[in-house]
């Protein structure tokens, strides 16, 4: 199970990667530096960057907002179809127990 970073630190990883990207020959250089200084996953960092420069509309992709909604949405449909389960089931027990031929 993934373990949950702090939105501060994640903040403080994107911006330095940002500041000193122009030091590095790539964005994974640099994820790499700014990972081994605070002291987590170089590729938790490069995916953070990335995801910040389709947030500020800098690279193609899904927002977090939309990466939010989504997960939203998809919890929602999954609660929907497990009613609609329950409701088939509890509809063909009643039939059942209506159904005149049964007795």
């Amino acid at each position: 199970m993934p373990k949950k970073i702090d939105a501060e630190l994640k903040a403080r990883a994107v911006r330095l990667v940002v500041e000193h990207q122009q030091e590095y020959p790539s964005l994974t250089a640099a994820s790499a530096a700014v990972a081994r200084q605070l002291g987590v996953g170089k590729e938790s960092v490069r995916r953070w960057a990335l995801q910040a420069q389709v947030d500020a509309g800098q690279r193609p992709g899904v927002s977090s907002g939309e990466l939010e909604e989504i997960k939203r949405l998809k919890a929602e449909n999954r609660r929907l179809r497990e009613d609609v389960a329950i409701l088939k089931a509890a509809t063909s027990l009643f039939v059942g127990e209506l159904d005149p031929r049964a007795r």
